[in-house]
């Protein structure tokens, strides 16, 4: 008699009832501890995030997905493995791979330190300047491996941005923006050109605190770990930006600056028009919700134009 681990996820609307509902997917995750001699380990589910992902003790990372996902669960092991020893930052290390009642998993080494996110307000300005530094660094080696050869999640790079484009009004219309920031995107893209994104490289695509570990030693405070390698996708380096400027610098111009110059970046191509396209890319961003950036960084008193969000955003000088 075969036994059912996992519950029946066939589709998306399955896995919405089911994902966050720990009795039916907790002997699925018992029994690939059992597979990988990891029974008996403490099992603690991280809170966040669209996947069920736990730390089995203080040395490992299960994370699980439904079985119409397995093309993410094959992306993130395969960069994983491409960034192994390749980034000045810690990344996880695949132990195992696999499936089981149909679902996908990956097992990961456990990353040190404290979520970049729930630290960031005892670090202090010096210290944020460092790890701006540190992650400027580490965004050039990972646009640095180039195409580590996996299936885009959103097919050819100009044909993604293309599609963006021409559904962008509907889609940020779609998640709650306002009229008087939709009716501004046709004109705005139109005149943000993006040099045709000829460059090719590995992007995580969601680079912000939530995704980075920190630890604090007795020099300061250091990088430690990112993570989360679902999301990647091969593109423009540019596109990286559109994170970056909300989610890590947070519209702060020296933190975004310090990034840029540590990334390789020289002073005569921090300008206006790299703020532009920043936001270009915000907008045509796989999952851009311009609304709710507007709540995570709001823009000044007065503000009410792209342009104006550009510089508020992105700005570096």
């Amino acid at each position: 008699m075969t036994t059912q681990f996992f519950p029946a996820a066939a589709t998306p609307e399955e896995f919405k009832r089911v994902r966050r509902d720990e009795t039916v997917l907790r002997p699925g995750i018992e029994a690939l501890l059992d597979r990988h001699g990891l029974r008996g380990r403490p099992i603690e589910r991280f809170p966040d995030g669209s996947l069920p992902v736990y730390a089995i003790g203080g040395s490992h990372v299960l994370k699980v997905y439904p079985p119409f996902d397995l093309v993410e669960r094959d992306r993130e092991s395969l960069v994983m493995r491409a960034l192994e020893g390749r980034l000045p930052v810690p990344t996880p290390e695949v132990q195992a791979a696999g499936e089981l009642d149909g679902w996908g998993y990956v097992l990961m080494t456990r990353l040190g330190g404290e979520l970049l996110s729930s630290t960031w307000f005892r670090v202090p300005g010096a210290a944020r300047i460092h790890l701006a530094a540190e992650l400027g660094e580490a965004l050039a080696a990972l646009h640095a491996v180039g195409d580590p050869g996996f299936p885009s999640p959103c097919g050819a790079w100009d044909i993604f941005l293309d599609a963006q484009r021409r559904s962008c009004v509907e889609r940020q219309r779609a998640r709650g923006l306002g009229e008087e920031w939709v009716r501004q995107i046709p004109a705005f893209l139109d005149s943000t050109p993006l040099g045709g994104a000829l460059a090719r490289s590995l992007l995580h695509t969601e680079i912000m605190r939530e995704h980075l570990l920190v630890e604090e030693t007795r020099d300061g405070f250091r990088l430690s770990g990112l993570f989360d390698f679902e999301p990647a996708m091969v593109g423009a380096p540019e596109y990286e930006l559109a994170s970056v400027g909300v989610f890590f610098s947070a519209g702060d111009p020296t933190l975004l600056r310090t990034l840029l110059f540590a990334y390789g970046l020289r002073d005569g191509e921090l300008s206006p028009d790299l703020s532009r396209r920043a936001l270009a890319y915000a907008l045509l961003h796989r999952y851009s919700s311009l609304s709710w950036y507007l709540t995570r960084v709001p823009p000044p008193p007065g503000t009410r134009t792209l342009e104006g969000l550009a510089e508020h955003w992105y700005g570096v000088r």
